[in-house]
């Protein structure tokens, strides 16, 4: 491709993705997004970078993507970053992985951005489970944005969909063998108020990137009426009208359905 053929394909690019954002901008936006980041080991290995590069492109791109969810006025956004399954991966990809955890939290915290819009941060999943080294610099991020509220940023880490059913099931068994509340009082709210996300409302559009039609256990509670998009590109290659075109599929369907 020459300089000027590439010159006229960023143009109208650039061009597309301006319209394409005006039009989104006139719809309805989702309160809440969540997205399964996926695809940061097959993009390192497709660009022919080492593999824990991909991880940093990953982190790199969720940077972006805030970017996007403030310019749009999105008020929640939650990521899924690290299962429990995880764990199983190689040692060292693990090892690493918890280093940058703890690493973007701190980043995260002293962030002027985050700072200047507000944004709260926090950790969702079974934290006990993680070094004491992540766990402090989750605690860090979470004291310095705690008394935010303009956007939430929940980050899903040592996350599993049926753990978090499981350990809501077993606060409210502890609740009805105390006698707080009795077995008769249970129904599909008492679960929600219970659950990590228990102060959100459920997510209206779920994205996957990296082609992948599944959920993977994440959000499986929440996801019940949630929208669904999967994005055929990986993670850190997801585009701003990639982005755009999952939110504009959403509002298409919400008007399809008259909601």
């Amino acid at each position: 491709m020459t300089d000027i053929t590439k010159l006229i394909a960023q143009k109208a690019y650039e061009t597309y993705e301006k319209k394409l954002l005006e039009e989104v901008k006139k719809g309805a936006i989702p309160k809440h997004i969540a997205i399964i980041m996926d695809g940061n080991r097959r993009f390192a290995r497709e660009m022919m970078l080492e593999k824990m590069e991909g991880h940093i492109k990953g982190r790199e791109k969720l940077e972006e993507v805030l970017n996007w969810c403030i310019e749009l006025g999105i008020k929640i956004l939650t990521v899924y970053a690290f299962s429990t399954e995880n764990f199983k991966r190689d040692e060292e990809e693990v090892r690493y992985l918890l280093k940058l955890f703890a690493e973007s939290f701190r980043k995260a915290a002293d962030d002027e951005r985050i700072h200047k819009h507000r944004v709260r941060i926090r950790a969702i999943g079974r934290l006990e489970l993680l070094p004491e080294e992540v766990r402090e610099a989750i605690k860090y991020a979470e004291e310095k944005t705690k008394d935010y509220d303009n956007i939430f940023l929940n980050v899903a880490i040592a996350y599993g969909g049926r753990a978090e059913i499981v350990d809501a099931v077993k606060k409210i068994a502890k609740k009805v063998k105390e006698g707080e509340i009795g077995i008769e009082d249970i129904d599909e709210e008492t679960i929600s108020r219970h659950l990590y996300t228990y102060d959100l409302p459920d997510p209206d559009l779920i994205l996957r990137t990296s082609g992948e039609e599944r959920i993977s256990n994440f959000l499986l509670w929440q996801s019940a009426y949630s929208e669904l998009y999967f994005a055929d590109v990986y993670w850190p290659s997801l585009r701003k009208v990639d982005f755009l075109r999952a939110i504009k599929s959403y509002q298409m369907r919400k008007r399809r359905f008259g909601k």
